[in-house]
């Protein structure tokens, strides 16, 4: 089969796993189990996609050791939720939030009992859309990307556009979702890792399930709370821009069999 052909194929397959996490698992079923076993699906099944197209592991999508997996991710992880927490205070300020009464005395012991299952459940949605709008163009897609900023818009747009759900709440949405597309997409090519972009987009993700349990709020502005987003996302681009780029950062690497 021509190679184009089979990437095409598992692109296919690993959007249908994607979008029928919420599409059937919460939004037809209404069932959180069903959601969270078919994101998983999503990720278990681009390990064999990844050999089928003559890849070692997951190196289709740019997932491999290094200085990604080791400096990146938790890099990336650790801006991502100071971020998050840094837009929310700032929103507190501004009276564009409004604290959710909660028990003080309780959030400590109902953080322990959620951090398991939320360190889980949003670093495997993360993984798995990253794989899918950033990792899979990237390198199993087989373009050559010649220019960084080409790559970066490029993929903003995918990610954007994979938010099937969320584009029919209009421009707004579609200008934050692709910002933060540039954030994560810029981690990846500037560290040649998917895990950079991982690191920021499961550190976003992450911020927003620890606010609900320690400092639940309610927004009162809805597009003061995207701009806030959105300022934090450009905030983590300017910072990734900063760092050099690695040299293992080429497509020019090839990890096939």
């Amino acid at each position: 089969m021509n190679n184009r052909w089979r990437a095409a194929s598992v692109f296919v397959v690993l959007w249908l796993l994607y979008q029928s996490a919420e599409g059937v698992g919460w939004r037809w079923l209404h069932s959180f189990p069903v959601q969270a076993g078919l994101m998983l699906s999503c990720v278990l099944a681009a390990w064999p996609l990844s050999r089928w197209l003559g890849y070692r592991g997951y190196a289709a999508y740019a997932l491999a050791g290094g200085s990604g997996l080791r400096w990146w991710l938790p890099g990336g992880l650790l801006l991502a939720v100071l971020a998050k927490f840094g837009a929310v205070r700032l929103g507190l300020h501004m009276d564009v939030y409004t604290a959710d009464t909660m028990a003080s005395t309780g959030a400590f012991a109902a953080l322990l009992a959620a951090l398991p299952l939320l360190l889980l459940s949003t670093f495997v949605a993360s993984l798995a859309e990253d794989i899918l709008t950033r990792g899979f163009w990237y390198r199993a897609a087989g373009l050559r990307w010649r220019s960084g900023a080409v790559f970066v818009l490029a993929s903003s747009v995918i990610y954007v556009l994979n938010h099937i759900y969320r584009l029919g709440n209009g421009p707004l949405e579609w200008l934050m979702l692709f910002c933060f597309g540039l954030a994560y997409a810029a981690a990846l090519w500037r560290s040649g890792s998917l895990w950079g972009a991982v690191g920021l987009h499961w550190g976003w993700n992450l911020g927003n399930g620890l606010l609900a349990v320690v400092m639940p709020v309610s927004a009162t502005n809805a597009h003061a709370v995207a701009g806030l987003s959105i300022g934090a996302h450009l905030l983590m681009l300017m910072l990734v821009l900063a760092m050099p780029k690695s040299r293992t950062g080429s497509q020019a690497i090839d990890e096939r069999q």
